[in-house]
């Protein structure tokens, strides 16, 4: 049972952020992250692929490794935040939902700016310093 639920979160986490790529208004990676660490628990081969991956690899290792966010990710990041902010002003969601929104990505994008950027970008230099460690 535990088995299927580790592998259920790492399938609705893969499904999230494959939406992601898709709308700006889901992250991508932080959900690849979290479906790679739920497949560590309990579907490998799906861990192994998405760290396999040429674009989501590295970030995934470089989250494991030093708690890191390229640069590139922050400033995408922080721009997509900042489209959808605005862009919320011009619905006709509530008063509230206007500035809430915006406060949680303003949050958002402060804590994201406070991580730091990666050390070693490259997968395979970072596969080979967890090795030795």
């Amino acid at each position: 049972m535990r088995l299927v639920c580790w592998r259920l979160l790492a399938i609705i986490s893969l499904v999230l952020g494959l939406i992601g790529i898709l709308l700006p208004v889901v992250p991508t990676v932080p959900f690849m992250i979290l479906s790679a660490w739920a497949g560590s628990k309990g579907w490998p081969a799906l861990e192994a692929w998405l760290l396999s991956q040429p674009h989501l690899g590295p970030a995934i290792l470089n989250w494991r490794l030093y708690g890191a966010v390229s640069r590139k990710a922050k400033y995408l990041a922080t721009i997509m935040m900042l489209l959808s902010g605005v862009f919320i002003q011009f619905t006709p969601a509530p008063l509230w939902i206007k500035w809430l929104i915006p406060s949680i990505f303003l949050l958002v994008a402060t804590w994201l700016w406070l991580r730091p950027e990666p050390k070693n970008p490259e997968p395979e230099k970072i596969a080979q310093e967890n090795k030795n460690d």
